[in-house]
């Protein structure tokens, strides 16, 4: 069994002190999925796995409803998904995943953070040899036989199952089998607690406490911008990550 990601994590569903700018945030999401596939969730795996992650954070129903039903009306924008990769101090690997309808809003605010903060922006897959996109899934192991789970979802694309201290499961899958992990643990009656892409580190940054204090700060500014979705980096944290399961 391999680690478990989640901590390297800097997101919307994390660390917001107001519930609802993560659900503004949500919003976008699920703006931008309908445009791409419809409403319909039976034909749109994409709002599913959306919707799911909003039930997650306890989204109210009819804010999922009308985030849905705003697109085509007059309160629409248009939302464009773009990533910037960046340094920041100490040489610490950053990816900052966005959704604006003001592009030059966002990269304006992108290059201020980044000054402010002693960090320097990228060109596009400058970091790819850092970072690998990977599905990640969380549900919790309540009564499930996790052995004979992991036989079974193999054949899905798991390629890594971690537990934590708290009895959360993670199944790691690579990109491209993100879909039929989805459909699995749906045609399994599993309830998924949040289900997503990620980027996972494979290279690490180790500092100290006072280096990491830093880099903290300058994430968490790009946390606070609106347009920010989510946000990766490579540090080795110094705190305890949930233990996996041997």
């Amino acid at each position: 069994m391999g680690r478990i990601f989640e901590s390297r994590k800097y997101t919307m569903f994390a660390r917001f002190d107001r519930m609802a700018k993560a659900f503004t945030r949500i919003g976008k999401e699920i703006t931008i999925a309908v445009k791409a596939n419809g409403p319909l969730l039976e034909n749109n795996p994409r709002l599913r796995t959306i919707i799911q992650n909003a039930k997650g954070l306890n989204m109210p129903k009819d804010r999922i409803e009308a985030a849905i039903n705003r697109v085509g009306s007059r309160e629409d924008k248009d939302y464009q998904e773009l990533t910037y990769e960046a340094y920041g101090p100490y040489v610490v690997a950053i990816v900052i995943e966005t959704a604006t309808d003001n592009i030059n809003r966002t990269v304006a605010n992108i290059r201020t953070i980044l000054n402010k903060g002693n960090g320097t922006l990228g060109k596009t897959g400058s970091l790819d040899f850092i970072f690998e996109r990977k599905g990640v899934f969380k549900f919790l192991k309540g009564e499930l036989d996790i052995d004979a789970l992991e036989l079974e979802l193999i054949d899905f694309g798991a390629n890594d199952i971690a537990i934590s201290n708290e009895g959360e499961v993670y199944i790691y899958t690579s990109f491209q089998d993100f879909g039929p992990m989805q459909k699995a643990l749906e045609d399994r009656n599993i309830e998924v607690i949040s289900a997503d892409i990620q980027r996972i580190p494979n290279t690490l940054v180790s500092l100290s406490a006072e280096q990491e204090e830093e880099v903290i700060k300058l994430i968490e500014k790009f946390e606070e911008d609106d347009d920010v979705q989510s946000v990766y980096h490579n540090i080795c944290l110094l705190y305890t990550s949930p233990s996996p399961r041997d």
